[in-house]
């Protein structure tokens, strides 16, 4: 069997579903369960209504929920011409944003929007997506079950970023979904759908599982299924080796390795969030990254890192980053100094993206938004502590690139003239990341991706 996720642009409108149903239409010989996020810039939508309802503005509230309804039976007349099918699309609808207008009103009321009626809010998109597209595939003669993803990932209590119990999602999964096959064993043809990014505890309080999380449902579903493959239907054909928005004459790659997926989507790349392959990478299932807009083109199929070639793959960058820099206050013997500065990031749950580290200095990547400064006051009680901004950051991603005749000093002519704030080479030489100038970043990137793919091979 395969897992099948549309992300928010593949089921934007009319013309986008029934492209999906289209390739769906061509892998039901493989049993797949369909996972589909809510329709493009809804779920922004139902964010602002969480800020509406919280402060109490009832009639904005209101007002989006009703966008939002008339959006989504507008969408069942241009999608469903089936009567039966579409009487039932829209009584879902119907009933879900009675729900959420019901679940405002109580928030507006109380003047108070708690975490569990936010997780609540935020995850009717995919419900309503679901119910429609489940509708518009049975209408297409498709015999198609639909699964509430509540009791199918279940997490621990952290309502707005549940962390998966992977054991019972490993007991549960297969049962409910294998019973829902079972039920549709007299149709031709058929499927099951589900929703992205939602979730519930044990007690079935609803969670979601944070930005991004509909491809960490497909992947939790793909493991509890021992899938044969999980795809990741976006809006561009695979991964590229740089952003095409940036940069020209980029190119899709055939594959890549877990590791490089992870070290491209820490640099800004558009690849699934490393936490989100995880479940599929202890499992060992292949991810491809497919373009819904394009189905014909192959894509990019994500894979265990033996079987990859080594040589660069991609150039990634984060555009906003600031850097945060720890002096040690002894210019000698400043033993026990990075211990004291990581066990400071340790107890304030700090991630970074870079690090260059010697024995009296730290030197970390950090994002805009990032709050640190109960961090930095207690750092400075032994260090000196300053942060640079306007800064961005670079990473060249590829198995084993390092090694690669002239790879390393191909890249370093591109440096030559610029200022490099930070340089930090991964492990086995898989990445090389770089903090720049931001008003450079523009130029540095282009000339690095026409260095390492365009003037010559890069391997």
């Amino acid at each position: 069997m395969i897992v099948m996720k549309f992300g928010g642009t593949s089921v934007a409108d009319a013309q986008a579903i029934q492209r999906v149903m289209s390739i769906v239409s061509g892998r039901l010989d493989k049993a797949p369960v369909i996972v589909v996020s809510a329709l493009s810039k809804v779920t922004d939508s139902l964010y602002k209504i969480c800020d509406f309802a919280g402060n109490g503005d009832l009639i904005e509230a209101e007002m989006l929920v009703e966008n939002i309804r008339d959006r989504h039976l507008k969408l069942i007349d241009e999608l469903i011409a089936d009567g039966k099918y579409s009487s039932q699309a829209r009584e879902h609808t119907d009933t879900l944003c009675d729900s959420l207008k019901k679940l405002v009103d109580v928030v507006c009321d109380l003047g108070e929007l708690s975490e569990r009626s936010r997780a609540r809010i935020i995850s009717t998109g995919e419900y309503l997506s679901s119910g429609i597209i489940c509708c518009a595939l049975n209408a297409a003669g498709i015999s198609t079950g639909f699964l509430d993803a509540r009791k199918l990932i279940i997490t621990d209590e952290n309502y707005l970023k549940g962390e998966p119990d992977l054991h019972r999602i490993s007991e549960t999964v297969p049962e409910i979904i294998n019973r829902a096959y079972r039920s549709l064993e007299a149709a031709p043809v058929s499927a099951v759908i589900t929703q992205g990014f939602v979730s519930a505890t044990e007690k079935g309080v609803p969670t979601v599982l944070g930005r991004g999380g509909s491809d960490y449902s497909a992947s939790l579903i793909g493991m509890a299924m021992d899938a044969d493959e999980i795809e990741i239907w976006t809006d561009v054909d695979g991964v590229h080796t740089a952003d095409p928005r940036r940069v020209e004459g980029t190119k899709s790659l055939d594959a890549i390795s877990f590791k490089e997926a992870a070290d491209m989507a820490h640099s800004g790349a558009k690849v699934l969030h490393p936490s989100t392959m995880e479940p599929a990478v202890g499992k060992n299932i292949p991810i491809k990254v497919l373009n819904s807009m394009n189905p014909s083109a192959k894509g990019t199929v994500i894979l265990n890192e033996e079987v990859i070639p080594s040589g660069v793959k991609s150039v990634s960058c984060k555009e906003n980053v600031r850097m945060l820099n720890v002096f040690s206050s002894r210019v000698y013997n400043s033993s026990g100094f990075l211990g004291r500065v990581f066990s400071i990031f340790g107890k304030h749950h700090f991630s970074f993206d870079l690090i260059a580290v010697s024995e009296g200095s730290v030197s970390v990547t950090i994002g805009e938004d990032d709050d640190i400064q109960a961090m930095m006051e207690e750092l400075s009680e032994f260090s000196a502590v300053f942060i640079e901004t306007g800064k961005s950051q670079i990473a060249i991603v590829g198995k084993e690139m390092a090694l690669e005749k002239n790879v390393l000093g191909r890249i370093f002519g591109v440096l030559e003239g610029h200022r490099i704030y930070l340089m930090s080479m991964g492990a086995a030489g898989g990445s090389l990341g770089l903090v720049v100038d931001r008003n450079e970043l523009n130029v540095i990137i282009r000339n690095l991706h026409k260095t390492l793919f365009t003037d010559g091979s890069s391997d």
